[in-house]
C-alpha cells in the first residue's frame, strides 16, 4: 500500500489544559489531563472503484453536547486498499470530567484528486463509504485501548431502522509518554517574614507555569503549614507535561494563608525544573523576591527568605489511564435528599417538581451530568441508589432507603434506571427530615470495604445531592474519616438557595483535613462539594468542577497504598 496527500506529523487538538488552583480561583478546577494519540485502521471497506480497490481517507470530527460537529483531522489517502492502516495520528487532550464524542467518516477519494492536499478536498466530491461514532472514554477503558466500530451509512439516507454494514473501523489510543514523567520535590523555606501581627505565618506554596503572555497559570500547591517560619512541606509531584518541559520557567510563590481567601504574598522565586534540580545538587538556597512599588514602577526587592530543594527525583508514574487499561473500574452510587425542605413535589416551586415539559429539575440534572461521565467506567452499569430524609409508606423516617423500593437490594440498571427510581420514590415516600449524611456514607463505605476485602479492582464514587445543610455534621465527619482509608470518593451537590458554607468544611480543598470525634485525621481528601447554583454565567460547568478532582483522588489512594495496575 502507498499513501498520498498526507503528513506524518500528528494533528493537534490544541494546547493542553492546566489545573487551576482552587484556593486562588473560586471557579477553577483541578483536572486530570493526558495527551492521547489516536491511530486508525479499517477492515472490509466497500469497494467503490471499478478497475481497482477504494482509495480511503478518514475524517475525524468532535461532537459537542448540543450536537455541533467540528472537523479536527484528515488522514492521508491510502491507495487501492479495503483494509487501510492510516499513518496520520490525531492527538487530543483527554479530560476525565467531560464526555468527549467523536464522529468518524470514511471517504473514497477519486483518482483525479490524488495530487491535491487532503486539507482542501471537497468531501461532497468524494464517495462516502461509512461512518461511526464513539466516546473517548470507551476507548481508554479497553484493556488494549483499542475499540472496533461498525461503519454504517448516514442514517438520513437509510429509510430502514437497520443501518447498512459498511466494514469496520478500529481506533487505538496511546498515552503520550510525557504524561507519565513526574518530578517529586521536597521544598522548604527559611527566614520567612512575618505577615500576621499576633501569630506566626501559615505558609503554603503555589507553583505556576508562565505562558507567553507572562501570566502565571497555577499547576500545583502545597498544604498549609500552621505557625511556621521554617516550613518543610510534604513532597509535591509535578507532571512534566503540565509545565511544558524541564526548561520551562516556573513561578514559585509563598503565601500566608488567610481564611477569607485573601492570602498574603510573602515572596516568590522564578526557576525552571532544571534550575531546581541544580539547587538540590548544590544544596544552596535561592533568595526570594517581592515586587515593591517605587513611584509608578515596581522593582523586585530581594528578601532574606530563601527557598531550598531538599529532594528532587524523576520517575515514570502509573497514570489514571494505566489503571483503567489494567482493569480498574469506577463504580457509581447515588444518594438523594427527600427532606421536606425541598418543598411539595406537586408544586412548581419545589426542587423535586417534575416539569411536564420534560425539563429536568436540579436533582435530575445532577444525576444525568455526573452519570453520563461515570457510566463508561463501570462495566455492568448497575448502580446502587438510596434516598434519605423521608418516610416510606407505613414506616418511620429513614435516612437510607433503597430508591428502587426493594428491601433486599439497592441497585438499578443504568442511568435511566436511577432516573426512574428517583421519580418513583417521589410518589411512594413522604418528605420529612432531618438531613443526615452519616447512614448513606456508611452504606457506601460498607460496599467499598467489602470490595477491598475481595481484592476487586474497583473504586467507588458516591454522589450525594442535597438541598440543605447537614445536621449530623460530627457523625458525617466521623464517617468520612473512616471512609478515607477505602477506595471511595464522595461528590456532594448542593441544590436550591440554602447557605452551604458549613458544607465546605467537608471539602478539604478549602482548609484543613477532617478530624473525627476521637481526634483521628482523615488519611486523604475524599470529598468534593459544589453548589449547583454557582453555575449561572460560568463558562466551566459546575459538574465538571465536581468531577475534575476524581482522578487525583483515585491516584492518591492507589499510590499511597502502592497498588499497581495489572499489565
Amino acid at each position: 500500500m502507498s499513501a498520498v496527500g498526507g503528513t506524518l506529523g500528528p494533528a493537534s487538538a490544541g494546547a493542553s489544559n492546566d489545573a487551576v488552583d482552587l484556593l486562588l480561583k473560586s471557579r477553577g478546577y483541578n483536572g486530570l489531563y493526558s495527551q492521547i494519540e489516536l491511530s486508525f485502521s479499517a477492515a472490509d471497506l466497500r469497494d467503490r472503484d471499478v478497475l481497482s480497490k477504494s482509495d480511503p481517507m478518514l475524517v475525524v470530527y468532535t461532537k459537542a453536547r448540543d450536537g455541533a460537529v467540528v472537523e479536527v483531522c484528515r488522514t492521508e489517502v491510502v491507495l487501492n486498499s479495503l483494509n487501510p492502516a492510516w499513518i496520520t495520528k490525531y492527538t487530543i487532550t483527554y479530560q476525565f470530567e467531560i464526555v468527549q464524542t467523536f464522529l468518524f467518516q470514511v471517504f473514497d477519494v477519486d483518482t483525479q484528486f490524488h495530487n491535491v492536499d487532503v486539507k482542501i478536498l471537497k468531501l461532497d466530491e468524494q464517495q462516502f463509504l461509512g461512518e461511526a461514532t464513539c466516546i473517548l472514554s470507551e476507548i481508554v477503558t479497553k484493556s488494549n485501548r483499542s475499540l472496533t466500530l461498525d461503519l454504517v451509512h448516514r442514517e438520513e439516507f437509510i429509510p430502514s431502522t437497520h443501518p447498512q454494514y459498511r466494514g469496520k473501523l478500529t481506533v487505538h489510543a496511546e498515552e503520550c509518554i510525557n504524561s507519565k514523567t513526574t518530578t517529586e520535590m521536597t521544598l522548604r523555606c527559611s527566614d520567612l517574614e512575618y505577615k500576621d501581627l499576633f501569630s506566626r505565618n501559615d505558609p503554603f506554596l503555589v507553583i505556576s507555569k508562565l505562558v507567553e503572555s507572562g501570566a502565571p497559570i497555577p499547576v500545583c500547591k502545597t498544604e498549609v503549614l500552621k505557625n511556621e517560619v521554617k516550613p518543610i512541606w510534604k513532597p509535591v509531584f509535578l507532571n512534566i507535561q503540565q509545565v511544558g518541559s524541564k526548561d520551562s520557567p516556573l513561578l514559585i510563590e509563598c503565601f500566608n494563608f488567610n481564611t477569607n481567601g485573601k492570602h498574603d504574598l510573602i515572596g516568590k522565586v522564578q526557576k525552571s525544573l532544571a534550575d531546581l534540580e541544580k539547587l538540590h545538587s548544590s544544596e544552596q538556597g535561592e533568595h526570594m523576591f517581592l515586587p515593591t512599588a517605587i513611584g509608578h514602577n515596581y522593582q523586585s526587592k530581594v528578601l532574606k527568605s530563601q527557598l531550598f530543594v531538599d529532594n528532587f527525583s524523576e520517575s515514570i508514574q502509573y497514570t489514571f489511564l494505566d489503571y483503567l487499561a489494567g482493569g480498574f473500574e469506577l463504580n457509581f452510587m447515588v444518594a438523594i435528599d427527600y427532606t421536606a425542605s425541598n418543598g411539595n413535589p406537586r408544586l412548581p416551586d419545589s426542587l423535586h417538581y417534575l416539569d411536564p415539559s420534560g425539563r429536568p429539575n436540579a436533582y435530575q440534572r445532577a444525576i444525568l451530568e455526573v452519570g453520563e461521565v461515570l457510566q463508561f467506567y463501570d462495566t455492568d452499569k448497575r448502580f446502587p441508589g438510596w434516598g434519605f430524609g423521608a418516610r416510606p409508606i407505613d414506616g418511620p423516617v429513614s435516612h437510607c432507603f433503597n430508591l428502587n423500593g426493594s428491601s433486599n437490594y439497592c441497585e438499578v440498571e443504568g442511568i435511566q434506571g436511577i432516573m426512574t427510581a428517583y421519580t418513583s420514590a417521589l410518589h411512594n415516600v413522604s418528605l420529612a427530615g432531618p438531613t443526615l449524611f452519616g447512614p448513606v456514607i456508611s452504606n457506601a463505605a460498607l460496599i467499598a470495604g467489602q470490595s477491598l476485602a475481595s481484592r476487586a479492582q474497583k473504586y467507588f464514587v458516591l454522589l450525594i445531592i442535597t438541598d440543605g445543610v447537614v445536621t449530623d455534621l460530627q457523625e458525617t465527619k466521623d464517617a468520612l474519616v473512616k471512609a478515607s482509608d477505602l477506595p471511595l470518593s464522595i461528590l456532594i451537590v448542593g441544590v436550591g438557595g440554602a447557605d452551604f458554607k458549613e458544607m465546605e468544611i467537608l471539602d478539604a480543598d478549602k482548609g484543613e483535613r477532617l478530624e473525627s470525634s476521637t481526634g483521628r485525621v482523615a488519611s486523604r481528601d475524599i470529598v468534593q462539594f459544589v453548589p449547583l447554583k454557582d453555575l449561572h454565567g460560568g463558562e466551566v460547568s459546575v459538574i465538571q468542577e465536581l468531577l475534575a478532582e476524581l482522578p487525583t483522588q483515585f491516584l492518591t489512594y492507589m499510590r499511597t497504598r502502592e497498588i499497581r495496575p495489572s499489565t
